[in-house]
């Protein structure tokens, strides 16, 4: 698997390099947001930290939480004094930032994206300048991903008080900086134009009655086999499947437990990558949980056995402790993948071309956790599919989407019309969409704020 930038990429990829604007990468589902942030974090000559809004985020990009990152208190922060909060470790690691890069920054409420804003000018003592003059560059798309609402009902009165909407792009610092919006539109993962409509207008929520008509009509039919993987809502239908599909394969169960030592167990926290006793059975249906150690193809791709979300099936279960798969009739040998749990320390760098040493951020490791990156997956929820591409697909939307952009997600993973499979039929019901959202995402073209460099497109 050989996986190269598209023109598109490319050239967002150089804006952002030449530029110091702050930059909001998005589009739809299968457009490489994920491949984009890889390649500039790979090759990046400026000083960045990668960090996320939760810990499972943060480790799929190598990069640490939002809250670690920062030393931010749990909870609302806009009433906090953040300069107590700020060591003198963070404000140097802070101080040494060209660049922040923030992925699923849908998920980043507005309060903490103010929080940024503020940490960052004390930090490096540029009070005047949103995000103490940092380059922000931001991945997400808020129609699959949404922040979580606070539980509180003094927290509740506070954002409502003080916001527009709890989405990061109502945060009172884009008043003052420009947001540029940048939608990669070029979709990898789907080929037919009608599937694609469909898809967009279910994100978007301008789905027609007569649209889902044709999606139920094509989805409606029994999986030729037993196999195709199921996309469910909740994790009580999804462990049930699996629980089931794994009882009917008679041979006993091959058990690989996880390495890691008691600091990596308090570092990561709930947001372990992987379990922690994995059973696995020769025949079983079983799912990538990471990206394969890559190498460079001679034409400069990356080269990947398997990508985070490939479906295959356990051939063997060696002695050696290995884990055969086989991935569209090749066999594959898996051993223990490795997680790290990192954070930045500065580092001096000189830069021949200059004569100058300029301060650089390294993630350092301070916990590993070690396991074979498979998971059983004759099903998964919908939320655990974000991001993966299927053949096939079965979804079972059980009693309905609770969650904004939950049946686009679902949808979204399938290739082809032809590999879909639907339990029930789609409702218009299905297709939740935030009013806040469609407000933001309305502006159809990327604004520039300088005439050099231009924007790629």
């Amino acid at each position: 698997m050989i996986i190269e930038l598209s023109q598109e990429q490319e050239s967002l990829f150089e804006y952002i390099e030449q530029s110091q604007s702050n930059v909001f990468v998005t589009g739809r589902a299968g457009t490489g947001k994920s491949t984009l942030l890889s390649h500039l974090t790979a090759n990046t000559e400026k000083s960045f930290a990668v960090c996320a809004p939760t810990g499972v985020a943060a480790l799929n990009v190598g990069g640490v939480t939002i809250h670690s990152l920062f030393t931010f208190p749990l909870g609302l922060l806009g009433e906090v004094e953040i300069a107590r909060h700020l060591s003198k470790r963070t404000r140097e690691i802070l101080r040494a930032l060209d660049m922040l890069v923030i992925d699923e920054v849908s998920m980043v409420s507005a309060d903490l994206m103010d929080a940024i804003d503020r940490a960052l000018r004390i930090a490096r003592g540029r009070k005047n300048e949103p995000f103490g003059g940092a380059q922000v560059v931001m991945f997400g798309d808020p129609y699959q991903l949404a922040p979580v609402p606070p539980r509180d009902p003094q927290e509740k009165t506070y954002i409502a008080e003080n916001y527009q909407s709890l989405w990061f792009f109502d945060a009172h610092v884009w008043r003052q900086s420009d947001l540029e919006r940048f939608e990669l539109s070029e979709i990898f993962r789907q080929s037919d134009d009608d599937f694609k409509e469909i898809l967009n207008a279910i994100r978007d929520g301008s789905v027609t009655q007569a649209m889902l008509d044709s999606l139920n009509q094509a989805g409606n039919r029994y999986p030729p086999h037993s196999d195709v993987i199921r996309l469910a809502t909740i994790n009580e239908t999804v462990n049930s499947v699996n629980h089931q599909r794994m009882g009917l394969i008679e041979t006993e169960p091959k058990v690989f437990k996880a390495v890691y030592s008691a600091s990596a167990e308090k570092s990561f926290g709930r947001a372990l990558p992987a379990e922690i006793e994995l059973s696995l059975k020769v025949g079983a249906q079983v799912m990538f949980i990471k990206n394969d150690d890559a190498s460079t193809s001679k034409t400069g791709g990356t080269i990947r056995r398997w990508v985070n979300g490939t479906i295959g099936r356990v051939v063997a279960l060696p002695k050696s402790g290995l884990v055969v798969v086989d991935v569209d009739g090749e066999e594959l040998e898996v051993g223990p993948a490795t997680w790290e749990k990192v954070r930045y320390e500065i580092e001096e760098d000189f830069d021949e071309s200059t004569g100058k040493t300029k301060e650089v951020l390294v993630p350092v490791t301070l916990a590993e956790f070690k396991q074979i990156p498979l998971r059983l997956a004759w099903a998964v929820t919908i939320h655990k599919s974000q991001g993966q591409t299927y053949d096939e697909v079965q979804i079972d939307m059980g009693r309905g989407a609770f969650s904004p952009g939950q049946t686009y997600v679902a949808l979204s993973r399938v290739r082809t019309l032809t590999g879909l499979y639907l339990t029930r039929a789609v409702l218009i019901r299905d297709v939740m969409v935030d009013k806040d959202v469609i407000r933001f995402m309305s502006g159809a073209e990327p604004l520039a704020t300088s005439s050099e460099p231009q924007p790629p497109f």
